[in-house]
C-alpha cells in the first residue's frame, strides 16, 4: 500500500480534478466512455455505444458492518444498478464502442450469464449480431432471460465456461467476429472506471476493496483504476485488495486449475481464470489477500445483505462479505478503524431461484382483516 504527503503539484491536480467532477455531476450522466474518455485506452473519436452505465451508488452499510464485527466503515458499490444488472456493462460499453469503431459486424462471448446479457444488450444497441455460449443448465434464469430478450443467438454447450471460452477464442481466429470476453483489453478499460467513481465519491481510495474473483478481470481492472488515480495524484494511496472465491471454484486460492468448478455462485463458477496472473500481481502490489469460502457462507451473507441493508444482490456479490466475516473470525483480517468498500457485482434478480430457496412459502389467508391481524400477530 503506497502513500505520500500532499505536495503542491498533487494538491493542484486533486483540486482541479475535484472541480471537474463537480461540474460533470451538474450535468446528466453520459455513460462511462463519455465521462472518462480521456482515461480510457480506446478510440478517442468513437461514438460511445452506451446505455448510460456507471455512476452506480456507493451505499453506506453501518448495520451490515456491525453484523460483520463492527469497528469499521463499510460501503457497498452497487453495480447491480447498471442497465443489465451487473458490472459487466462498464466493460461492454467500452468493448462495443471499440468494436464498432473497428468496423465489426458481429461479436461473440462465452459466459456464465452476466457477460452474455451485457454483450447481447450492447450489441443490440450497436446493431451488431451477437452470439453467446453458455454452459448447458448452468446459467441462472435472470441472466438467460436477458440474453434471449436482447436478441442474442444463445448456444448451450455440454461443457463449462472454460470450455466455452476456448471455443470462442478459436472461433474468432477463424471467422470475422469480435471476442468481447475480458480477454478484450477494452473491457478492462471500461471496468476500471468503477475505481475512479469510488475515489471521487470518497475523496480518495478506501483502505480495503473487497470483491468476488471469477475470471479475474474485475480485480485486475479495479487495480488499474486505483493505480492510475494514485500515480496522477488524484488519490493519496491505493487500497488493499481482498479477493474471494467459492471453495468449489478456487483456482487462484489453491494454485491449480479446477477442472470441474462447482458453486451456487454461478457468476464465478470458473476453473481457469484468464486474468489469473494479473490478479496475483494486483494482490501482491496491494499487499492484499485472497480466500475461499463455502457456498453455505455465501448464501448466509446473500440473505443478510438484503435483510439488513435492503440491498438485493446475486450470490456471487455476497462472497466478499462472507470473506470478511471469515477473515475477522479467524484473525487473518483486521478491518478495525478502516474504510472498506465491497463490490456488489450483480442484482439479485439475476438469480431469483437461488434467492427464494430456504424461505417458507407465503402464508395464504382469507380476504378478511381479522385473519390478517391474526397472521401478523
Amino acid at each position: 500500500m503506497s502513500s505520500s504527503p500532499i505536495g503542491p503539484a498533487v494538491q493542484s491536480a486533486h483540486d482541479s480534478h475535484a472541480t471537474h467532477v463537480s461540474q460533470a455531476r451538474s450535468r446528466p450522466w453520459p455513460g462511462v466512455v463519455a465521462a472518462f474518455r480521456d482515461r480510457l485506452d480506446i478510440d478517442k473519436t468513437a461514438t460511445p455505444v452506451t446505455l448510460l452505465e456507471g455512476n452506480t451508488p456507493l451505499i453506506p452499510a453501518p448495520r451490515l458492518a456491525r453484523a460483520l464485527g463492527g469497528g469499521f466503515e463499510l460501503f457497498l458499490k452497487y453495480e447491480g444498478m447498471n442497465p443489465t444488472g451487473s458490472f459487466k456493462d462498464r466493460g461492454m460499453c467500452a468493448a462495443m464502442t471499440q468494436a464498432v469503431a473497428d468496423g465489426a459486424k458481429a461479436v461473440i462471448c462465452a459466459s456464465t450469464g452476466n457477460t452474455a446479457a451485457s454483450a447481447a444488450a450492447y450489441a443490440a444497441r450497436a446493431g451488431l449480431k451477437c452470439v453467446v455460449l453458455v454452459p448447458d443448465g448452468k446459467i441462472a434464469a435472470g441472466k438467460l432471460a436477458g440474453a434471449l430478450s436482447y436478441g442474442a443467438q444463445v448456444i448451450s454447450i455440454n461443457g463449462n465456461f472454460d470450455a466455452g471460452l476456448r471455443m470462442v477464442r478459436e472461433a474468432t481466429e477463424r471467422a470475422p467476429i469480435v471476442l468481447v470476453n475480458n480477454i478484450n483489453p477494452a473491457r478492462l478499460q471500461g471496468q476500471k472506471t468503477a475505481a475512479f467513481e469510488i475515489c471521487d465519491a470518497l475523496g480518495g481510495a478506501p483502505d480495503w476493496l473487497c470483491l468476488p474473483v471469477g475470471n479475474a478481470g474485475n480485480i485486475t481492472a479495479y487495480w488499474m483504476g486505483f493505480t492510475e488515480y494514485f500515480h496522477d495524484g488524484l488519490a493519496l494511496a491505493r487500497p488493499h485488495l481482498l479477493g474471494a472465491q467459492a471453495a468449489g471454484s478456487a483456482p487462484i486460492v489453491t494454485g491449480k486449475v479446477v477442472e470441474q468448478p462447482d458453486t451456487v455462485a454461478t457468476a464465478i463458477r470458473i476453473g481457469n481464470p484468464v486474468r489469473w496472473q494479473q490478479a496475483l500481481t494486483a494482490l501482491d502490489e496491494s499487499d492484499g489477500h485472497i480466500m475461499a469460502v463455502s457456498d453455505q457462507e455465501i448464501l448466509e451473507w446473500h440473505k443478510k445483505v438484503a435483510s439488513i441493508e435492503g440491498v438485493f444482490v446475486e450470490p456471487a456479490s455476497a462472497i466478499s462479505l462472507a470473506a470478511i466475516a471469515r477473515g475477522q473470525r479467524e484473525g487473518s483480517l483486521n478491518m478495525r478503524a478502516k474504510r472498506v468498500v465491497c463490490v456488489m457485482t450483480g442484482h439479485g434478480l439475476k438469480d431469483p431461484d437461488t434467492a427464494i430457496q430456504g424461505f417458507k412459502a407465503p402464508v395464504t389467508i382469507e380476504a378478511r382483516v381479522e385473519d390478517l391481524l391474526t397472521a401478523i400477530a
